[in-house]
């Protein structure tokens, strides 16, 4: 495959701005509708302790490994891939590594552009008192019409994409390096305003009971699998963002530290999600479940019967829009930087290129709801288990072969020279032989629940 020599992009001023900005990429729709449900359907605080273990033993040594080869190649994920494969005497065909990872990112961006523009529309509805006092029938059809009216769902999704375009245009420093400075603080107080409130309106003895008792009857083999999945999908492993901002993070940065502390503040953040949204559903005698159910029926629906609800549930899908904001910006940026190490297109070009092909995807995905919205292997939720189930572990699976097994342990070394000896051994010792047997298994208990779902 025939790449194009990019000079290196431009590095960020401090380390802050690195970490903030991998956070405010971690920190996505699955912290909202995904981590807390699931701890409550796998035994509260056990899984809680499962998924710590699989973030910090599995999915934490993989992120580290996308963030060392940017750090160290200082490049796109391609030039990346293609640079350590050289330098370590390996063949070139681990480009398509890369391929794969943008292309992945590429799909989930459109992912996040419909479910944002979602969101951006019950923003503006709730703020209305449309549903003040409605039941949970009217919420549903409220939500059903939102799919059917494609003009209205590509309007608000329009403006998210649209938003994410100007950041990203507007390049490292000025337009990625200066958004997690605004994004992140904004959701920090968002959540801490919306867990407040939670905790004076809702039920918040029945949410803690949901979320941290150890309810060991709940807890089975299927929880380690959901753990493992979590643990990827909220770090955004094998989508190769790592990668990109490793290379634009400054020198001399302890990379396993950094992507520690992401760990740390993305679990934290996960948790206070759902003391955001749980008290309130309980306080609404409401059922947890997880995605746009969760988000688009049943959240509005307890906003909307609570006192405040009109401000406070505008408030909420602000935090979710803001949320899957920081994630487009990165998931684009892979986009650009992959689409210019192939063609030769200045950075303007790229982003309008790459938000074309976003747009275009989003379009096919708003007009497949609009057909059939309540269709249950519709193209929208085909997607969603393509890149959860599949693409994501996949490329997670190959970027472990390629870092643990294939590049030379002293380029590793040299890209992690800031940690200590005991850091690195445990890390390459995780990274070989701990990582990949797991992820193999996430993608066989996949491929044997899809196909075999009766056994």
């Amino acid at each position: 495959m025939l790449l194009r020599n990019l000079s290196a992009p431009a590095q960020w001023r401090s380390r802050m701005t690195f970490v903030l900005a991998l956070a405010a990429f971690a920190v996505g729709l699955g912290n909202l509708w995904r981590f807390s449900y699931l701890t409550g359907e796998h035994g509260g605080g056990a899984f809680v302790l499962l998924y710590l273990l699989c973030l910090f033993v599995l999915a934490v040594p993989v992120l580290i490994a996308e963030v060392a080869l940017g750090n160290y190649s200082r490049a796109g994920p391609l030039q990346a891939l293609r640079d350590s494969a050289d330098r370590s005497l390996r063949s070139r065909h681990w480009v398509w590594v890369g391929v794969l990872a943008s292309v992945s990112a590429l799909l989930l961006l459109a992912y996040y552009v419909v479910v944002a523009g979602w969101a951006l529309a019950f923003a503006s509805s709730i703020h209305d008192g449309a549903f003040s006092s409605a039941s949970l029938v009217n919420v549903g059809e409220y939500f059903e019409q939102l799919l059917l009216d494609l003009p209205a769902q590509l309007y608000w999704q329009a403006v998210f994409l649209l938003t994410v375009m100007l950041v990203v245009g507007c390049g490292l420093r000025r337009g990625l390096g200066l958004a997690p400075w605004l994004l992140l603080p904004g959701l920090i107080a968002l959540l801490g305003v919306l867990v407040r409130y939670a905790m004076a309106e809702g039920d918040l003895s029945a949410a803690r009971e949901f979320l941290f008792s150890a309810q060991l009857l709940d807890f089975n083999l299927h929880s380690l699998r959901a753990a493992l999945g979590q643990a990827f999908y909220t770090l955004g492993i094998g989508l190769a963002v790592g990668i990109v901002y490793g290379a634009s993070a400054p020198e001399r940065i302890p990379v396993g530290r950094s992507v520690i502390a992401i760990a740390l503040f993305d679990s934290l953040i996960s948790i206070a999600a759902g003391l955001a949204i749980f008290p309130v559903l309980f306080a609404h005698n409401l059922a947890p479940t997880a995605g746009p159910g969760l988000l688009f029926v049943a959240v509005p629906y307890a906003f909307g019967n609570a006192t405040g609800g009109e401000l406070f549930g505008a408030l909420f899908f602000l935090m979710v829009v803001v949320a899957a904001l920081g994630a487009a910006i990165a998931l684009l940026e892979v986009v650009v930087q992959a689409l210019r190490s192939c063609l030769p297109l200045r950075r303007g070009a790229a982003v309008l290129a790459a938000g074309g092909l976003c747009a275009s995807l989003v379009v096919l995905l708003s007009v497949s709801l609009a057909d059939n919205p309540a269709r249950p292997d519709g193209l929208f939720v085909q997607l969603d288990r393509l890149l959860g189930e599949w693409l994501l572990p996949l490329n997670a699976l190959l970027l472990c072969l390629f870092a643990g097994w294939r590049m030379r342990r002293e380029l590793l070394r040299a890209c992690l020279y800031r940690e200590q000896d005991g850091f690195f051994s445990l890390w390459y010792g995780l990274l070989r032989y701990i990582a990949p047997p797991a992820i193999a298994l996430v993608l066989l208990t996949a491929a044997w629940s899809r196909w075999w779902p009766a056994s």
